[in-house]
């Protein structure tokens, strides 16, 4: 007997009936560079699409995003008032304080999960405490430690720590804890590669830097060391696991979902963003049909949610769609 699988995708209703993996507006987060001191927004080249938000257009934004279906963002800080430890976030009047606040009092129930490192308010670009050229793990630890109860103390609902600082998760876990935050949630980077796919977002940040992060990033060679150090932060108290970049490591993301029951999340970074924009635009391939593509693919793979910043307008594509 000849095995007909051709049955079941004769039509599309026949292929709606049995697709295996859909995403949905549930499963994204999305990414907001939010920049002190500028008046009006300002156009990322490298990320066709999106800006750098004013702190004074921040409150509007959220609201646009929450009436579009978005309810989950991750603010990313362009500070001006970067040091050699990037101490501005752990003020608690500083840009990633000001930036939970402000997102929480605009939508109270908008889910915050800022990013949780030093890159962005560090005159170096690295992402902790410089010694000798190298970056100090157990100093940078305890900053990271201030920095999330600062952003806890703000109203963050889950903190995303990128660092890729050996203890990170334990330390935080145990100093959020200990301040009264034991319901704020971590999400870790804990399988971040030091990847070239992350060159827009260094334009979107402003966080140039001299040398490399090779030292306290994965290699994008090795895949058994990334399960070994995201199976090391659910030991630690990490609530969900990530893999970033993305497409580059559906294998990791697959392989991870094979040895944990968190739930886990993937990054689509902004040189998978730039790619795709880039390429619609010269004609070369139909965004939106690619887009949701990709984003099934993270979740065939394992996702369970995905940072994309695609998210404003994969909302706007379905709010047209309905």
């Amino acid at each position: 007997m000849l095995k007909r699988f051709r049955r079941l995708r004769r039509n599309e209703v026949m292929r709606n009936l049995v697709r295996e993996t859909q995403f949905s507006l549930d499963d994204l987060i999305y990414p907001l560079f939010i920049e002190e001191g500028i008046s009006a927004p300002q156009p990322i080249s490298t990320l066709p699409g999106i800006e750098r938000i004013p702190e004074s257009a921040l409150a509007g934004e959220v609201e646009e995003l929450w009436a579009l279906g978005v309810r989950y963002v991750m603010p990313f800080g362009i500070s001006h008032r970067k040091d050699e430890v990037g101490s501005d976030t752990w003020n608690d009047d500083g840009l990633l304080a000001r930036m939970v606040r402000t997102i929480k009092q605009a939508c109270p129930q908008m889910m915050v999960i800022p990013d949780i490192c030093f890159c962005e308010y560090t005159s170096h670009g690295h992402c902790g405490v410089i010694d000798e050229d190298h970056v100090c793990n157990d100093a940078t630890v305890e900053n990271l430690v201030k920095q999330s109860v600062t952003a806890a103390r703000a109203g963050a609902d889950m903190l995303a720590p990128s660092a890729m600082m050996d203890g990170q998760i334990r330390a935080m876990r145990e100093g959020l804890d200990a301040a009264g935050f034991e319901n704020v949630a971590i999400l870790a980077h804990s399988a971040k590669f030091a990847s070239s796919f992350y060159g827009p977002f260094r334009v979107a940040v402003d966080s140039e830097l001299k040398g490399d992060r090779k030292g306290y990033q994965l290699d994008y060679a090795n895949g058994r060391q990334a399960l070994a150090d995201a199976l090391l932060d659910e030991e630690e108290g990490a609530d969900i696991l990530m893999v970033k970049p993305g497409l580059a490591y559906l294998d990791v993301l697959a392989r991870l979902r094979e040895r944990t029951l968190l739930p886990l999340a993937s990054y689509q970074v902004g040189g998978e963003y730039a790619a795709i924009k880039f390429a619609a635009q010269a004609g070369a391939l139909d965004e939106r049909a690619v887009v949701f593509e990709t984003l099934t693919a993270f979740k065939r793979a394992g996702a369970d949610m995905i940072v994309s910043y695609y998210t404003k307008q994969v909302a706007q594509w379905l709010a047209q769609r309905s």
